[in-house]
Formats: C-alpha cells, structure tokens, sequence
C-alpha cells in the first residue's frame, strides 16, 4: 500500500478513475497500527479496482489540514473527486469492505 507524501500525490490519486479510500495515520497512534494491517490486507485484495493510500499526519500536514483531521485513524471514501463516507476511530474489517464494495 503506498503512502501519499504531498499534494502532488494526492491529486494523482484522485485523477485516476478508481474509488479511493485514504487512511489518515500516525506511526506513534496505537489503534492505527491495529488497523493497519487490516487496511493492507483490503488494498491488496482491491488492488486494480479501488485505490487505498495511507497519509502520514505528521508527515502530511496540509493534506491533514485540508481534511479537517482532529483524531486518527480516520479513513475518507472518495467516490468522482468527492468525500462520500467517513469512518473515525478504529473499524472492523467487515465495515471497510461493506463501505468499498457500495463504492464499487
């Protein structure tokens, strides 16, 4: 899973048309850890079809800030350039893939 370093990346992302889910981190962030896997697992599994990116929020803090990140993790769905679902705080597996496979 690649990480979206600045806003270059990010805008690539979008430009792709694929549905897109980025998951706002912390190295130093507990839950985000526990999720992570979680998230690498579903990013290869979708891979091809649905874009899954993680964002540093230490390393990224103008993305974080354009996002209005206040707690993490925090996983934004993007479907056609637009936010269309959020998720704040940990989430189970089965979540994430109800909330991609709707996307799809």
């Amino acid at each position: 899973m690649k990480a979206i370093e600045n806003n270059k990346d990010f805008n690539e992302v979008l430009s792709q048309d694929k549905p897109v889910l980025l998951d706002f981190y912390a190295d130093w962030c507990g839950p985000c850890q526990t999720l992570l896997p979680v998230v690498e697992k579903l990013s290869d599994e979708y891979a091809g079809r649905f874009e899954i990116r993680k964002v540093n929020v230490d390393k990224n803090r103008e993305l974080s800030a354009q996002f209005k990140i206040r707690s993490i993790p925090a996983l934004f769905f993007i479907k056609d350039t637009k936010v269309v679902d959020q998720i704040i705080g940990l989430a189970p597996e089965d979540q994430l893939r109800a909330k991609i496979d709707t996307l799809l």
